[in-house]
């Protein structure tokens, strides 16, 4: 199946008019102040999108984290979605993805100088990270809160993917929209996700046209990077594949050539990570699940069975770093895989020579709002 290529379930339109009326209505009483938005006295950056599914909002929200976190002390707050908790959860060392979700558990253990909460009440969880002694948060990151309009942040940028632009979209469940393509212009930034690294600069011609945005309103185009593949779990590996392998080391991916590889994701769109894996080995079986999925007993038995297919010494297991969160402390999965098992971490690379731009609008953001901040 290619997932570049997505349908409009036309005979479903009448069913998204129905959902479109209660959405104009209900961002009609926002607009109105019948339903308040509340601001608040830190910079507030939130990241999101009007399509359901993925877009890369968690690598752009790691992005932020790695741009802000040495000088600010910052916090993030998501919903935690698939979390088996409720209500205001602050993130700590005995964390997992069932407390508080895979995403916030893979941003909390990357970062674990930053301050890491979930709530579904975003105003409630800003009111209590902004109520902590210790450490006092200067900025808060909202994760997938574009929709979530009872906060007003300070700053909003908005993701869109490359292979499926909001302007090419529709309501659901015709299309994959949450609300009207009019949402955007609640956006001051807007970011073209997963965008091919050979792009051509007519391409980003044809799609600032097509994507019709405000004056005011700052266009961006976005790229994957991967890295080195790292290990899941520390354990030493067997004499068998020693010489493959090195225990505990990353493996560049520039070394799979020959490999014999079982790709294991449970995320939106697994596509970008077999075409970039495809690029260093041709041996790849995969074993695809839904977003967030929860890995049954039935699930890691597939796994092994599907690994033990695999022949050769030259064998890997590859997931993404959000797979990894559920596999880590998985009571089922079987010791004998943990060495095989690797993550392939990404990174958010801004193109056409515009990163410098990006950052800069950001920090100017954060430093004119901690400023007035401390003035007040």
């Amino acid at each position: 199946m290619n997932e570049h290529f997505f349908k409009i379930h036309k005979w479903l339109y009448p069913v998204s008019w129905l959902y479109g009326t209660a959405v104009i209505i209900r961002n009609k009483l926002f607009d109105w102040g019948f339903l308040r938005s509340k601001s608040f006295d830190v910079p507030v950056i939130s990241v999101g999108n009007l399509a359901v599914g993925g877009t890369g909002k968690t690598p752009h929200t790691e992005y932020l984290i790695k741009l802000l976190h040495d000088k600010y002390q910052v916090a993030v707050l998501s919903r935690g979605y698939k979390r088996r908790t409720q209500g205001y959860v602050l993130a700590t060392p005995q964390s997992t993805a069932k407390t508080i979700g895979d995403e916030p558990y893979q941003m909390y253990t990357k970062f674990p100088s930053v301050t890491l909460a979930v709530d579904e009440n975003r105003c409630h969880g800003i009111e209590k990270l902004l109520a902590l002694k210790e450490p006092v948060v200067d900025i808060v990151l909202l994760d997938d809160a574009f929709q979530h309009r009872y906060v007003k942040p300070g700053l909003s940028i908005l993701l869109t993917d490359y292979h499926r632009l909001f302007c090419d979209d529709t309501l659901l469940p015709a299309g994959r929209l949450r609300e009207l393509v009019s949402g955007k212009n609640r956006a001051q930034i807007v970011i073209v996700t997963k965008c091919p690294q050979d792009i051509k600069p007519i391409d980003f011609n044809i799609i600032t046209k097509r994507l019709n945005l405000y004056p005011y309103q700052q266009l961006f185009f976005s790229s994957f990077r991967y890295g080195s593949l790292q290990p899941v779990f520390q354990q030493g590996v067997k004499e068998t594949a020693a010489n493959v392998i090195q225990a505990g080391k990353d493996i560049s991916l520039s070394s799979l050539t020959d490999t014999n590889i079982l790709l294991v994701t449970g995320i939106a769109s697994p596509t970008p990570i077999l075409e970039r894996l495809e690029d260093c080995t041709k041996k790849i079986e995969t074993l695809s699940f839904s977003d967030h999925h929860d890995f049954t007993h039935k699930d890691m038995q597939q796994i092994k069975e599907r690994f033990k297919r695999l022949t050769g010494e030259k064998r890997l297991i590859i997931t993404t770093e959000k797979d990894a969160t559920r596999l880590v402390n998985h009571p089922e999965l079987d010791e004998e895989l943990k060495p095989f098992i690797y993550a392939l971490p990404i990174e958010i690379e801004i193109l056409q020579n515009q990163q410098d731009k990006f950052n800069q609008h950001i920090i100017d953001y954060v430093r004119k709002n901690t400023r007035n901040r401390s003035l007040s």
